[in-house]
């Protein structure tokens, strides 16, 4: 939470027309709190803690995330086989751009079938299955193999479940974690 001794620093720090990120390491809060501080402040409501409290609480939800969603991105793509056997990655390491926008991992499965993987850190619900869906037709258009398509979200809405029905090349898929935990003893410096 924000409180009213951070809003004044940030509030003097872009006065003295600092940019965000450092305003935010000097003060100690998110980027996205600083954001949302220079958004009041420019809509005039520098005055109201509150307004700004919530809004700051809202911006630091969405950067975690999207670091959520990144961190998801970058461990799935070092263990994608682990999402199915055969597939691989094709897209270079970066996320590819298309008419519909940017999907987050394109890979081929082991019958050479592009495969679009779309990630949420949260619940997917029916507007990602129309976003994947507009990233697998965007592909389509230049494929004469069939474009497949999975989600991986955390959880799904009923309207998401929904639709698997009518729409035989896409999957759903729910992550979770497992921590491995390993003993260090004295003796494991260095490595």
């Amino acid at each position: 939470m924000l409180t009213e001794q951070q809003r004044d620093q940030i509030l003097a720090l872009l006065k003295e027309g600092l940019e965000s990120k450092p305003i935010a390491e000097r003060v100690g809060v998110s980027l996205g709190t600083v954001r949302s501080v220079r958004a009041n402040l420019t809509m005039g409501h520098y005055g109201d803690i509150a307004a700004i409290s919530e809004v700051a609480e809202v911006a630091d939800a969405i950067d975690t995330t999207f670091g959520l969603e990144r961190d998801l991105q970058s461990a799935l793509r070092h263990n994608i086989a682990q999402l199915e056997n055969g597939l691989k990655v094709i897209d270079g390491g970066t996320e590819q751009t298309v008419s519909s926008g940017r999907i987050d991992i394109t890979a081929e499965d082991k019958d050479k079938n592009t495969v679009v993987i779309e990630l949420k850190a949260g619940t997917a619900d029916r507007e990602t299955i129309g976003q994947i869906l507009g990233y697998m037709g965007d592909l389509q258009r230049h494929s004469e193999k069939p474009v497949r398509g999975i989600i991986i979200a955390g959880d799904f809405a009923s309207p998401a479940i929904s639709a698997l029905s009518a729409l035989p090349h896409l999957q759903l898929k729910k992550y979770s974690f497992k921590f491995s935990f390993q003993p260090i003893g004295p003796d494991d410096h260095g490595r």
